[in-house]
C-alpha cells in the first residue's frame, strides 16, 4: 500500500480543511508515492521516535503534533526540529500529522476524552461556522431518485443524527437547445418545457468538487443547471471542544479524584471548587483557554483542558471550575 492511500484514509476521517489557520497538519516530510513498509503512531515527533521508526523499519510516522509549525529558514541541525527533519529525510521517512483537524471532528480527540470519563449526550462545545454549503439543482422527475442517491453517496444531506436529508418541489424547466447541442430531451431549435424537481441539499463545503462530479455523472442533461451558496448554519459535527453530562451529579472532590484516575495524572491544577456537585462537563484536549467562555455560556460545571496561564485561571470568575490536566 502506498503512503498516499493511508493519508487519504486519514484525511477522510479528519479533513485537513478543518485545521486552524496556525496549524501545519498534513504530510510534512517524505514521498507519498512510495510504498509503506510499516507505520509508527506517536503524539510528538522526537529524535527518539525517528530512531524507533528506523529500528522497526517504519517509513511512515503518523503524529498528532506537527514537527514543523512555522517556516524554517535554515536546516543545519542546530535544534531538535531540524535534526528530526534531517534524519527523517536521510532515512526516507514520511512524517504526517493530523492535529487541530482531528481535534475538530466529532469522535476525534475531544469526544474520546469525553468517552473516557463517561460523559453522555456529548456534543461539540463550539461548532465551527462557515463550513457548510447548499446545492440547488433541477432534475427531470423520473431521474430524481438516481441523482439523489449519487449526491447522498458523495456526502450531501447529513444533518446531525439524520442522513439523506433533502428538499424537493416540482416545477417546470424550460430550455431551447442550439444546433450544436445533444439534448437528452427535446430537439435543437425548439423550446422545450419539462416537469422537473428542484432539489436542495446541505453539504460540507470541502466536498464541493466531489459533489459536482457526482451530480454531473448522475444527471441526464448535457448541461446541468445548479447553483451553490454558502450558509451560515453552524456545523454541529465539527468544531472545538466537547460538552456532555455525567450520568448523575456527584460531589466535586469525588469527580476530581475520578478524573485523576481516568486520565492517569498525578496532579490537576484547578480553580476553587465553587460547586458542591458537578454534572455538566466541558473538555478540550490540549490548550483550551480560548474555549472557557463557551464552556461558561453552556453552563458547564467543570472545564477540563490544559496549558492555562496563571492569570487565565481568574477568568473562571467563580462561575466554573477549571481543571488543567496537562497537555
Amino acid at each position: 500500500m502506498q503512503i498516499k492511500h493511508i493519508i487519504q484514509f486519514l484525511d477522510r476521517f479528519a479533513p485537513p480543511v478543518y485545521q486552524e489557520s496556525y496549524d501545519n497538519a498534513g504530510l510534512i516530510t517524505g514521498n507519498s508515492e512510495q510504498n509503506c513498509s510499516a507505520a509508527l503512531l506517536t503524539l510528538d515527533v522526537t529524535e527518539a521516535v525517528i530512531d524507533e521508526a528506523i529500528s522497526k523499519n517504519c517509513n511512515l510516522i503518523i503524529a498528532h503534533h506537527p514537527i514543523i509549525f512555522k517556516g524554517m529558514k535554515k536546516i543545519n541541525g542546530s535544534n531538535q526540529v531540524e535534526r528530526c527533519v534531517i534524519k527523517a529525510i536521510k532515512n526516507d521517512i514520511a512524517i504526517f500529522a493530523s492535529h487541530t483537524n482531528l481535534d475538530a471532528m466529532k469522535n476525534g480527540v475531544n469526544f474520546k476524552i469525553a468517552e473516557k470519563i463517561g460523559l453522555q449526550a456529548v456534543s461539540v462545545l463550539a461548532p465551527k461556522p462557515q463550513t457548510l454549503s447548499k446545492l440547488v439543482t433541477f432534475v427531470p422527475i423520473e431521474n430524481t431518485p438516481a441523482v439523489l442517491q449519487a449526491l447522498h453517496a458523495a456526502g450531501a444531506g447529513n444533518i446531525g443524527n439524520y442522513s439523506e436529508c433533502s428538499f424537493e418541489v416540482t416545477g417546470t424547466g424550460s430550455f431551447k437547445p442550439n444546433a450544436e447541442a445533444n439534448p437528452f430531451i427535446g430537439k435543437a431549435g425548439e423550446l422545450e418545457k419539462v416537469p422537473e424537481n428542484r432539489l436542495e441539499l446541505i453539504f460540507p463545503s470541502y466536498l464541493k468538487n466531489a459533489l459536482l462530479s457526482a451530480l454531473r455523472s448522475a444527471h441526464p442533461y448535457e448541461e446541468v443547471a445548479y447553483y451553490i451558496s454558502n450558509v451560515e448554519n453552524e456545523n454541529q459535527e465539527v468544531g472545538s471542544g466537547a460538552i456532555g453530562k455525567l450520568p448523575e451529579a456527584i460531589p466535586t472532590i469525588d469527580f476530581m479524584l475520578y478524573l485523576k484516575q481516568k486520565m492517569n495524572v498525578n496532579v490537576i491544577r484547578h480553580t476553587a471548587l465553587v460547586k458542591e456537585k458537578v454534572q455538566n462537563i466541558a473538555v478540550c484536549g490540549g490548550t483550551g483557554s480560548f474555549l472557557l467562555s463557551h464552556a461558561i455560556r453552556k453552563k458547564a460545571d467543570v472545564f477540563i483542558s490544559a496549558d492555562f496561564k496563571y492569570h487565565e485561571f481568574f477568568n473562571a470568575e467563580n462561575q466554573i471550575i477549571i481543571a488543567d490536566i496537562g497537555h
